[in-house]
């Protein structure tokens, strides 16, 4: 049987609500059977400023995701070290799933610059891309960026309403605030960010 397996990669520094409400959504959308979140060991698009260690990234995402059906956090970057590259990953994940229906997912600005990654025709051969708009304005965006991928021999799809996706950057930024880090953060993983004193945290206090 012909099964829909999807990747969501990322530095996940730190995974936040966004993160896991867009997943949920993305797996009832398309009826998935599952959905893979795949943290980066390096990503080639970020510097390592800021960063938090991969294991932790790994561990904050196993407990964000722990609850939410037909997920797997997959280590399967972190394993192979180095810069994570797209392609690669998906080559892995084709070799376990050789019959089956891969789907990349993406945010709206890594899928304006997927024609930039590494091996984007690679890419293109082995899954089938799916990204969501912010707002009105950037669905007519991805629109025209699938119009010249689907040239390429894409196939993609755009989730047809929009999807708030919060920065980790502002998450990292707004750390020592405990209002908005409750808020936008499973409590589990901020509960994790202070022990592990991440992010510039000083002590262990919800």
């Amino acid at each position: 049987m012909n099964r829909k397996i999807a990747m969501f990669g990322g530095s996940f520094n730190p995974v936040h609500n966004a993160h896991t409400n867009f997943a949920d959504k993305v797996i009832k959308a398309f009826n998935l059977d599952e959905l893979y979140i795949v943290p980066t060991y390096s990503s080639p698009h970020k510097t390592g400023k800021g960063m938090a260690e991969p294991i932790d990234r790994l561990k904050m995402c196993e407990i964000a995701f722990k609850n939410i059906d037909r997920v797997v956090v997959s280590d399967i970057e972190i394993k192979r070290c180095g810069k994570s590259y797209t392609c690669d990953t998906l080559k892995q994940l084709k070799t376990l799933y050789p019959d089956d229906t891969l789907y990349l997912v993406m945010g709206a600005d890594m899928y304006i610059t997927l024609s930039e990654w590494k091996n984007p025709l690679d890419i293109f051969k082995l899954a089938e891309i799916i990204t969501f708009p912010r707002d009105d304005d950037c669905y007519q965006i991805l629109k025209e960026y699938s119009e010249k991928f689907k040239a390429l021999g894409a196939v993609t799809h755009i989730l047809n309403e929009p999807v708030f996706m919060l920065s980790s950057t502002e998450i990292r930024n707004n750390i020592h605030n405990k209002e908005f880090a409750v808020k936008n953060l499973n409590l589990d993983v901020y509960k994790y960010i202070l022990k592990n004193k991440l992010y510039g945290v000083k002590s262990y206090e919800l």
